[in-house]
């Protein structure tokens, strides 16, 4: 019996969407495809595959169209942890069927399942202190005062754009639903779990959970998930096919290997990953690393099979 290799492969929201000519559902389902055929090849190559992803365009669009629906129909607007369920459905469902149908193709009977995730947040995490993650439509002053003021939001004057509101961004601390996760993951199912970063809920006391108006970073939760499982490897499939130095800049310098070392160094330096994109995911890496995972591979969806054979992509190892 060969030993099993966990991987957990955490996908960006953003890879779900091409570009602002393809957002649509079909287009979405689509790109959806397209990642489904990289992570049956890993798992045709003895991987038991978690996936993890990102939902930040579809959770803007699904709170626009209910704060369109509000204005226009006076219909009642949803919550953002009740959009974050949603987007977590619609997003897994996609990747779900794709997933099934190119397994099927492929002569491979496994199960694929998505489970809807919750992540406890430490409700007196500092970042709900100083909330920085704008989110929805783009409003004038009077009316982003007025939500301020009837509806207890945060709001922020965006780069001379108009105003936003924005929440926080809390450390996930514990993965609700981890216990189904393993006990699908041990009978064999390619789990989709802690999309968007989960759920974000606090706990009222006695174990009652609250759904809260946060944003957990969906590479973060991944890596939680991840630890909890003794992954093998943390997989985060983003934009580039390698992580760069000095991104950006004359001096970019693509990077093949690194250590744990050398990534909390250069996030110590501070001027090599970009702060919204690349730094939390290397951030993430260091978690993972730290709590006894043995490797990371950070590529671009398209080149996941040539970067677990060694061949692009970067590697980070303790």
């Amino acid at each position: 019996m060969t030993e099993r290799k966990i991987a957990v492969v955490a996908i960006g929201g953003n890879s779900l969407i091409k570009d602002k000519q393809h957002q649509t559902v079909k287009d979405q389902y689509d790109a959806a495809k397209e990642t489904a055929q990289h992570i049956a090849e890993m798992i045709e190559a003895g991987w038991d595959v978690v996936i993890g992803h990102g939902n930040g365009p579809q959770v803007g669009f699904i709170l626009r169209r209910s704060e369109i629906a509000h204005k226009v129909e006076g219909m009642h607007e949803l919550p953002l942890d009740v959009c974050g369920a949603d987007s977590q459905g619609a997003i897994g469902y996609a990747l779900q069927q794709n997933l099934q149908n190119e397994l099927y193709l492929r002569g491979m009977t496994k199960p694929v399942s998505t489970v809807i995730t919750q992540v406890l947040v430490d409700k007196d995490d500092p970042a709900f202190k100083s909330p920085s993650k704008p989110i929805g439509s783009f409003m004038d002053q009077a009316e982003a005062q007025s939500r301020a003021e009837d509806m207890g939001w945060d709001v922020v004057e965006d780069a001379g754009r108009g105003w936003r509101r924005v929440v926080a961004s809390p450390l996930p601390v514990e993965v609700v639903e981890f216990s189904s996760i393993k006990a699908l993951v041990d009978a064999g199912t390619v789990v989709i779990a802690v999309g968007g970063g989960g759920i974000p809920v606090i706990d009222t006391g006695d174990r009652q959970f609250q759904g809260t108006a946060a944003v957990i970073d969906k590479d973060f939760a991944s890596s939680l998930l991840a630890q909890l499982l003794n992954a093998d490897l943390l997989l985060i499939s983003t934009a580039v096919e390698k992580v760069a130095l000095n991104f950006g800049k004359s001096n970019q310098e693509w990077i093949d290997h690194m250590t744990l070392a050398e990534v909390k160094q250069y996030l110590e330096e501070g001027s090599h990953f970009a702060k919204g994109s690349m730094e939390p995911k290397m951030k993430a890496i260091v978690w993972f690393l730290e709590s006894g995972g043995k490797q990371a591979i950070v590529t671009d969806p398209e080149n996941i099979g040539r970067a677990l054979k060694g061949e692009t992509g970067t590697l980070i190892e303790p």
